[in-house]
């Protein structure tokens, strides 16, 4: 009785992680056409508390916009811009810094509950309070990285901005641990983790670093350097690689060789996905293995073409922010074939 309890519990607080996670797949949806629209300095001031409500007089909106008239972005960028034109950037701005706002409540009010009512199962308050913790710097990160481009130069860092994208995509990777956990259930004692876990988590932390190479091509502009594939124009290798002083940095910092590894980075990792699929295909754990290669491979063939496709159509506001969701499933696919391995079979 007490156990049958327990799992409706734990399929209560699976579906409300659940929700979570859905909410904080569409802000990362919302955060790169925020990026994609140029939205992102159009608020000048953070105000985490009053920022909640929207200008909503017209003297209200010319006062925020008589503020974003002093900022860099304006005076060196959209210099001569509409009050209209102001309030499209600016809502889409708003609508992804209060989406932030939702998920913190979405996420503390119903955790106090599931907390207070004992539906929690042993072990779970801390990562709980620790996801939450995480969402509360992401907010902090988010600002820091607007800051970066209300000086002097009006563009955020692109080390400040691959920053913050990785940061939310660590959350909503670490949210989707904890549901495959609870949905799993705890793992008999004579279990152990499968032969190729350690690959799967390999996987998973290269699907991560290429993320965060795709944060670099976002904050460089890259993507818009060669809108050519499979040649970088006329060469497959382009001139000027690594030319700089310090040549490292150019991987950072360089546009032309921030495309080329990100393309090198998306070879390397669809072979090695290739090669794990078909391991993992055989690997004996049952019709959820078989289910979870079929989800791996569809969403990088997805995500190849979304890629190449926003590349040769010159990174198109839609086909980019699929590119960014396409990761999101990516990401998810990897996580999924990973846990199954980590929770692997009973031992022979």
């Amino acid at each position: 009785m007490v156990l049958s309890r327990q799992k409706n519990y734990d399929r209560q607080i699976a579906g409300w992680l659940i929700l979570c996670a859905a909410v904080i797949f569409g802000m990362i949806l919302l955060g790169g056409v925020t990026r994609l629209t140029n939205s992102g300095l159009s608020m000048v001031e953070w105000r985490p508390i009053m920022g909640i409500v929207p200008p909503l007089t017209d003297a209200a909106w010319l006062e925020v916009f008589e503020k974003y008239r002093q900022s860099p972005e304006y005076l060196k960028i959209n210099r001569g811009m509409s009050l209209d034109a102001f309030k499209t950037i600016f809502m889409f701005e708003y609508l992804h810094r209060v989406l932030g706002r939702l998920i913190g409540v979405l996420f503390l009010l119903p955790m106090l509950f599931f907390a207070f009512t004992g539906r929690v199962r042993a072990g779970l308050m801390p990562r709980l309070w620790l996801l939450f913790v995480l969402g509360g710097c992401q907010g902090l990160l988010g600002w820091y990285m607007v800051k970066s481009g209300l000086v002097d130069n009006p563009h955020v860092s692109q080390y400040r901005l691959t920053a913050h994208l990785g940061f939310a995509f660590l959350i909503y990777a670490f949210m989707l641990w904890v549901i495959f956990d609870v949905l799993a259930g705890r793992k008999p004692p004579s279990w152990k983790p499968h032969t190729l876990a350690p690959w799967g988590a390999g996987i998973v932390g290269l699907v991560f670093l290429m993320i965060l190479s795709g944060g670099l091509v976002a904050g460089t502009k890259a993507g818009f350097a060669y809108s050519t594939w499979p040649l970088m124009g006329t060469t497959f290798v382009p001139p000027g690689l690594y030319s700089g002083s310090p040549a490292w940095l150019d991987a950072f910092e360089d546009i032309t060789t921030i495309q080329f590894n990100h393309r090198i980075f998306a070879y390397v990792l669809f072979v090695l996905i290739h090669m794990f699929a078909l391991r993992f295909w055989r690997s004996g754990l049952g019709l959820r293995t078989r289910v979870a290669t079929v989800f791996l491979l569809s969403a990088l063939w997805l995500q190849v073409i979304l890629g190449i496709s926003t590349l040769l159509l010159h990174v198109p506001i839609s086909l980019a922010a699929a590119h960014q969701g396409g990761a999101v499933i990516l990401l998810s696919a990897t996580l999924y074939a990973a846990h199954l391995l980590r929770r692997g079979a009973p031992r022979s």
